[in-house]
């Protein structure tokens, strides 16, 4: 197994793994300790079934499903991420760290790329802990103890849910899912503190107005996704991203109006942020 960095801040592509065998023990490891190192890794070239997406899953956390769009038949945990040729919307064209508004937020997210268009679709990701680390004393100290007010039903994400929703929606999902989650948070597994707040979710702090917190997260929004601060991943076939949500954001780029972008997702269950 090799590992490559991709940009300064973040990202990592991982070669000299192939997914359509189990990976052991001590495969698992390096992959898992590949991403606590770099915060989002990619695997090239992984043909694999939907079973043996599904055991990669397994080998890196608990698979969980998502709240809103049905799972694929017999496996409820992989969902399709898709824009198709007629739509303008990309599902989650927005920064964001997933499902945030959860009470129990997933540790990490991985897509498995299945129809790419021929340009364009290819997907950012932010370091949440250089976020946090670049922001001054001053400014850390206001932030601590926060407590920021995510919800599934800011306008602007909803719309890229639209789509999905009326195709493959669950009838029994809630209308609208809130969650309260310190705007700074510890990483469990490294210790470190990231920023946790995301402007498709975040509608608000806890204790403050809408006027008294409109500003604050204004410049959060902005600071955290700084050029000096992210990676840009081009999807190729069979391609697999996996990132860290706890500490990374994403946001996949909506430029390429008129063809079809086929992935696969699934999420790893996660812990809740302190």
């Amino acid at each position: 197994m090799e590992t490559r960095k991709i940009a300064g801040a973040l990202g990592a592509e991982i070669s000299g793994i192939d997914l359509r065998q189990k990976l052991d023990s001590s495969q698992a490891r390096a992959v898992r300790q590949a991403l606590l190192d770099h915060q989002v890794i990619f695997l090239r070239n992984q043909d694999l079934t939907q079973q043996q997406f599904l055991d990669f899953a397994n080998a890196m956390g608990t698979p969980i499903e998502y709240p809103f769009v049905n799972g694929l038949d017999g496996f409820p945990q992989i969902i399709e991420v898709k824009k198709l040729e007629d739509e303008r919307s990309n599902f989650g064209g927005i920064w964001h760290s997933d499902t945030t508004y959860l009470e129990e937020p997933p540790m990490g997210s991985m897509l498995l790329s299945r129809e790419i268009p021929p340009y364009g679709g290819d997907t950012l990701f932010a370091n949440q802990y250089l976020a946090y680390e670049t922001l001054s004393d001053t400014m850390k100290r206001l932030l601590d103890g926060l407590q920021g007010i995510s919800t599934s039903a800011k306008a602007d994400v909803s719309r890229t849910r639209e789509d999905r929703i009326k195709s493959d929606g669950k009838k029994e999902a809630p209308q609208n899912y809130t969650a309260e989650h310190p705007i700074v948070r510890t990483h469990p597994e490294t210790g470190r503190k990231s920023l946790y707040l995301n402007v498709a979710h975040t509608a608000g702090i806890k204790g403050m107005s809408d006027q008294e917190s409109a500003s604050l997260l204004a410049f959060l929004f902005e600071h955290q996704v700084k050029p000096e601060f992210t990676c840009r991943f081009v999807w190729s076939p069979n391609a697999i991203a996996f990132w860290d949500n706890r500490c990374t954001m994403h946001n996949p780029i909506n430029d390429y109006h008129g063809f079809r972008r086929v992935m696969h997702r699934i999420t790893l269950k996660g812990d809740r942020p302190s």
